[in-house]
């Protein structure tokens, strides 16, 4: 009966080794994405403050080219 109590624990300590490998598989993994996702947040906000922060310029040329193209027509010549 001693050998067979000794396969068991030996089992299951072979278990828990290769439990232990797994998990540290998985936690690797997990922090890999963690760093991709947060390098990626800093990429989104650092984007969002230069598109904030960046003036329209092609809104102003609209707006120019508006006021230009007003001048050359009357109001009588409107239908």
């Amino acid at each position: 009966m001693s050998k067979i109590e000794e396969i068991i624990a030996e089992s299951k300590l072979n278990e828990i080794l290769h439990r232990n490998e797994a998990e540290k598989q998985k936690n690797t993994v997990v922090w890999v994405l963690a760093i991709i996702g947060a390098v990626a947040a800093v990429a989104a906000i650092a984007y969002a403050v230069y598109r904030f922060f960046t003036p329209d310029y092609l809104e102003d040329f609209e707006d120019d080219f508006d006021d230009d193209f007003d001048d050359y027509f009357s109001e009588e010549d409107q239908v």
